[in-house]
C-alpha cells in the first residue's frame, strides 16, 4: 500500500502542478497567463487575470502539496476547489463523460484527492517525515467541504463582478452618407435622362 499511494500522490500530484504552470507560465505546452486570463473572462470568471492566477497557483501549489505528501487535507480542498469550478463554469452543461466534453475526469480527480485524505500521504511522505500526518473520514469530509466552499466562493465573487461593458456602437459617418446618397441622386437623374 505505500507504494500505491505514493504512485497516486506523484502522479496526481503532478499532472495538476503542471497544469496549473501551463496556466501561469505556458510551460508544458500551456498557453501562459494572459491567455488563460482571457478565457476566464469569457467563462465568466471576471476579474479574467486574478481568477487565472489563483487557479494556477491553487493547482501548482496543491499538486506539489499533494506529490510531496505534505498538508495533505489541504491540497485536496484546494484541488478539489478548482475541480468543482471547473466542473461548475465548464464541463457541467455537458454531462458526465469526457468525451463530448464532461466532468468525468474532474470527479475522478477530485474522488482521488479525498480518497488520499482519508487513508493519509503514507510513510513516504512529508507529514508523516514531520509528524504531522492528518488522516481519517472526518480529514476527507473537511477535504471536501472546504473543496465546496472554495469553490462556491470563486463562483459568487465571479457573479459579483460587473460584466466589462460592451464596446459601443460606431456610429454611421455622416460624410459617407450623404456621398452614398449624393451618388443614388446622380444615378437616378441620370436614369430619367
Amino acid at each position: 500500500m505505500k507504494i500505491g499511494r505514493l504512485l497516486l500522490r506523484l502522479v496526481v500530484g503532478s499532472l495538476f502542478f503542471g497544469h496549473g504552470t501551463q496556466k501561469l507560465f505556458g510551460l508544458f505546452g500551456g498557453h501562459g497567463l494572459d491567455a488563460t486570463a482571457n478565457m476566464f473572462e469569457t467563462l465568466g470568471m471576471r476579474p479574467g487575470r486574478r481568477n487565472a492566477v489563483a487557479a494556477g497557483v491553487a493547482e501548482a501549489g496543491g499538486g506539489a502539496a499533494l506529490a510531496a505528501g505534505f498538508a495533505t487535507p489541504l491540497a485536496a480542498a484546494t484541488l478539489t476547489s478548482v475541480m468543482l469550478t471547473a466542473i461548475n463554469r465548464v464541463h457541467l452543461k455537458n454531462g458526465p463523460w469526457v468525451t463530448n466534453g464532461g466532468y468525468e475526469y474532474n470527479a475522478v480527480l477530485i474522488a482521488a484527492v479525498i480518497a488520499l485524505t482519508e487513508v493519509g500521504p503514507g510513510e513516504l511522505s512529508l507529514d508523516h517525515a514531520f509528524g504531522t500526518e492528518r488522516s481519517g473520514p472526518g480529514w476527507a469530509l473537511f477535504a471536501l467541504a472546504a473543496g465546496a466552499a472554495g469553490a462556491a466562493g470563486a463562483h459568487y465573487l465571479a457573479e459579483s463582478q460587473p460584466a466589462p461593458p460592451a464596446p459601443p456602437e460606431s456610429a454611421p459617418d455622416a460624410s459617407t452618407n450623404s456621398d452614398s446618397s449624393a451618388a443614388t441622386e446622380t444615378q437616378e437623374a441620370g436614369a430619367t435622362q
